[in-house]
């Protein structure tokens, strides 16, 4: 076999070949090298440097082209396993990127005896998925929660540093061991990990007593949970708590609460309120411009003390974006009360809001309506608009002179209450159908804020989906990834009359009905209703994808954007006289990013 057949077989191995001279030019190569370095045609490298296009492959532990061990330059060597020298060691590889996440390495080749005189053999493979690894490995060891992860067959892979500190382990002894011979339950319900592979299932927050084999006893809370790949199990993990770390922290937090309650009952006032919002800005996920300027205003708006009234169909968040505003507020150390004014009979209604008097009527009793309960923070009214227009008078009133008089009562006490409300129909089509006196809407709508329906933010749906996934997970101890693309395709075209709300209630459903083995939530779980209304064939129509005005945009963006960078680079590369090193530098970034805008724009240097 000559080395061009040799070459030839290599590339069938899936290894890349490259021959260098004394220079280190490359004066041959194999196919696979071509797809490895993103070469475009056949003669693409010839007469170019290894060094300027991968010079990590150029190891610092292998003599240089033209260089034996002597510096004498008598003697040539391979760089891949094949006619390495005796000083080669596979764990100081250094990883060559040569493009956007694909990275290659060193690879083992066989000999190749009858090499040309002077040339030099480097032999390289694919390396991203180990360059994935490496990355996620380093961020799981600085964990400080410990993990231990099992193949399929509940053999021992990986454990991080938390973990090898708590059970006093060394990995090189246990990675490869089956896990019961590495640890013994020692509650009698056996080993969690085991359990959740062979069922699917996942555990949360589950208590664990275990010794390891060097007898090393452990009390442990676990999260653990089955690695599923397209049905496939592919072995499981737990995420582990020292017991001991919890219940320590738990006595300290029993402690405070002692203390706390002893100066409640001492007399001192409390600056906190137990009635608060529960939701801020930062809970309001979003990545659309419409979400973003509503909530630049509505953060404006919760610097003064002024009414706001909120519009937006029903699902939207209005009393998200409520309870934000109140949490960035001044108030923010005072009560959240809300009430929503359909569900209240309007007989009940008015002494909810302005409080009672003994023998106001039948059953009576002397209480505080809301606006005293609330005072110094802040009162939502929701759905205003079903508010009956005789009571909005008496509320009118009271917005006016910041008093209140309690049904039955004589006397006028004084409050001071923001007021925010809430609309599921435009204000001016309420006033129109005398669903909204004016000047009341003048009163609670000195900030207005219209919540944008969520057909008018569809980019905002993947990042929903994602969070619903991810607590419904946590819910129901489910191990569900995301949306199979289909299932995003239909949610992009529905209507969501629902809004997030119905988005909510639809992954819920699905997660529900998802058989434990999937990790995708595709079309045959989502709701009837959904699929009937919208029909197959426009869920497979690509440009409704995305909204057409954002997909338009976006697209014209992007290709401004190239164009304007391969203009920069045919300058740049002219100014140079079409060296390609020196245009890299100008630029700023390496030969490699370079060469491969050029061939990504089709940019021929020898043409310019």
């Amino acid at each position: 076999m000559n080395y061009r057949e040799a070459l030839k077989m290599i590339s069938q191995c899936g290894i890349g070949a490259v021959l260098l001279d004394r220079d280190g030019v490359i004066t041959a190569f194999n196919e696979k090298a071509v797809h490895l370095l993103h070469g475009e045609a056949h003669d693409y490298f010839i007469g170019q440097r290894l060094e300027d296009i991968a010079p990590e492959l150029l190891e610092p532990n292998h003599p240089q082209p033209g260089m034996d061990g002597n510096g004498d330059g008598t003697e040539q060597h391979s760089y891949g396993v094949a006619g390495e020298s005796p000083g080669y060691d596979h764990a100081r590889c250094r990883y060559a990127s040569v493009a956007f996440n694909e990275y290659l390495v060193h690879a083992e080749a066989p000999e190749i005896p009858d090499l040309p005189e002077g040339m030099t053999l480097i032999t390289f493979r694919d390396a991203t998925a180990e360059v994935h690894r490496d990355r996620y490995e380093h961020a799981l060891e600085q964990i400080s929660d410990s993990i231990i992860m099992c193949d399929e067959k509940t053999r021992i892979v990986f454990l991080n540093n938390a973990a090898i500190r708590m059970d006093d382990l060394v990995p090189k002894d246990v990675i490869g061991e089956r896990i019961d011979n590495v640890y013994e339950a020692l509650d009698g319900r056996g080993l969690i990990i085991p359990r959740s592979i062979e069922e699917r299932q996942v555990y949360r927050d589950r208590r664990q007593y275990y010794t390891t084999r060097y007898n090393k006893n452990v009390d442990i809370t676990a999260n653990t949970f089955p690695v599923v790949q397209n049905g496939q199990v592919l072995g499981g993990y737990s995420i582990m708590k020292d017991w001991s770390t919890v219940d320590n922290l738990n006595k300290k937090i029993v402690e405070l609460q002692e203390k706390l309650l002893q100066q409640s009952h001492s007399g001192k006032p409390q600056k906190k309120s137990a009635l608060a919002a529960r939701y801020h800005f930062e809970d309001i996920l979003h990545v659309s411009r419409k979400m973003e300027d509503v909530l630049a205003r509505c953060r404006q708006a919760a610097k003064s003390d002024s009414s706001v009234m909120i519009y937006g169909e029903t699902g939207t968040g209005k009393e998200l974006l409520a309870q934000s505003i109140h949490n960035a507020s001044r108030r923010s150390a005072g009560p959240f009360l809300a009430i929503n004014c359909a569900a209240i009979p309007e007989n009940l209604l008015e002494g909810l809001l302005f409080g009672t008097e003994k023998g106001a009527f039948t059953g009576a009793e002397s209480r505080p309506g809301l606006f005293e309960q609330a005072s110094g923070g802040t009162l939502l009214l929701d759905e205003l608009n079903s508010m009956n227009m005789n009571l909005q008078a008496k509320l009118l009133r009271v917005l006016q002179d910041n008093r209140v008089r309690r049904v039955g009562g004589a006397t006028e006490i004084q409050v001071d209450v923001r007021v925010i409300s809430n609309l599921n129909i435009p204000p001016q089509e309420a006033i129109e159908r005398q669903l909204l006196r004016q000047d009341l809407y003048y009163r609670l709508g000195v900030v207005s804020v219209i919540v944008p329906p969520l057909r008018e933010r569809r980019e905002d749906i993947p990042l929903l989906a994602k969070q619903f996934i991810m607590t419904c997970n946590a819910k129901l101890s489910r191990n569900v990834r995301d949306l199979d693309p289909e299932t995003l395709k239909l949610f992009h075209v529905y209507t969501w009359p629902g809004n997030v709300r119905e988005l909510e209630h639809v992954i819920e459903h699905a997660i529900n009905v998802l058989p434990d083995e999937e990790a995708l939530i595709s079309l045959e779980y989502i709701p009837q209703y959904m699929r009937k209304e919208i029909p197959v064939e426009n869920v497979a129509r690509e440009r409704e994808y995305v909204p057409r005005q954002v997909a338009e945009v976006g697209d014209s963006l992007h290709t401004t954007m190239e164009d304007v960078e391969r203009a920069a680079i045919i300058k740049v590369l002219k100014e140079n006289g079409g060296n390609v090193s020196a245009s890299a530098r100008a630029m700023k970034m390496s030969r490699q990013s370079l060469q491969y805008r050029l061939r990504k724009y089709g940019i021929r240097v020898g043409e310019l």
